[in-house]
């Protein structure tokens, strides 16, 4: 078997050389090592390219330098996570209705008038029969947070407990509604896209807790009067999904269903008069736009 020098060098010198010769190679040896860890510090890679694919049905290339890069949003903290992220609209901060009107009801229907719901202690909570709170900003494709609260004493049953709704553009609705041990038609539940598609599963905590949803929303296109794409949503209700990209079949309706009609690409946010006293807080929304827009 073939020695290494360093045997040899023990058969043939004296111990004192050894040593020597010993201690020369454990100190090459970590010179060679920092050396690499160094070079790994120091690594640089490029920062995109020109002579790549061009992706199918995009007018880029794989890794291409000239794609815009994304904007930096500051997400919540970790610990925190319902905190809105640097680029949200503050919708209600548990302050005021600022952000809001109210639609009118009786010899006001329809009209704008002043928002008269209940703020204190950092949640707003329906006045039954002053009408919907309707955003005074406008919205299409959107991330909306919303926080809500059915009332802690039940009083009713089905759709007289705890009823509210988000509606989407003004006329989507996203279902809020008491639904825990609380028999009703499933798409009319707590999540349901109201009348359309009940949630995945039930989600719901006990009447008086909060619950979230968090909701992504692809608005409808159209084009010469006509629908051309239908809206999208998904939705996350306490943590759990129950719609993932499902189509909003038309505006909401009650006993039966509405066929799409065109509207403006941005529509204000609506939430619902069902003259329950259902709470809301920590509401906040972003807009989407699509891949590579600034």
């Amino acid at each position: 078997m073939a020695m290494t020098p360093l045997k040899n060098l023990m058969k043939f010198a004296p111990a004192a050389v050894v040593l020597a010769a010993g201690a020369a190679l454990i100190t090459s040896l970590s010179v060679s090592c920092f050396s690499a860890q160094g070079e790994k510090k120091n690594r640089t890679a490029p920062t995109g390219y020109r002579d790549t694919p061009v992706l199918p049905g995009q007018k880029w290339r794989v890794h291409d330098i000239d794609r815009p890069r994304p904007p930096m949003v500051t997400p919540a903290p970790f610990d925190r996570p319902w905190l809105p992220p640097s680029d949200a609209i503050i919708l209600f901060d548990g302050k005021d209705l600022s952000k809001w009107t109210a639609r009118g009801k009786g010899k006001n229907r329809g009209e704008p008038v002043e928002p008269r719901w209940k703020v204190e202690n950092g949640y707003m909570e329906v006045v039954g029969g002053t009408g919907d709170l309707v955003s005074k900003e406008k919205f299409g494709d959107c991330q909306l947070h919303v926080e809500w609260a059915a009332p802690a004493e039940i009083e009713g049953t089905s759709q007289w407990r705890g009823n509210s709704g988000v509606m989407l553009m003004g006329r989507y609705e996203m279902q809020i509604l008491d639904s825990w041990n609380n028999p009703t038609y499933a798409d009319g539940q707590a999540g349901a896209i109201y009348g359309q598609w009940p949630p995945l599963v039930n989600a719901s905590r006990k009447p008086g807790e909060w619950q979230t949803f968090d909701i992504f929303f692809e608005a409808p296109r159209f084009k010469d009067g006509k629908l051309v794409k239908p809206a999208y949503v998904t939705i996350i209700h306490n943590g759990v999904l129950v719609h993932h990209h499902q189509e909003i079949l038309g505006p909401v309706a009650h006993r039966k269903y509405n066929f799409y009609t065109p509207h403006e690409p941005e529509e204000p946010l609506v939430l619902q008069d069902h003259d329950t006293k259902v709470r809301f807080r920590n509401i906040w929304i972003r807009r989407l736009k699509g891949y590579d827009q600034q």
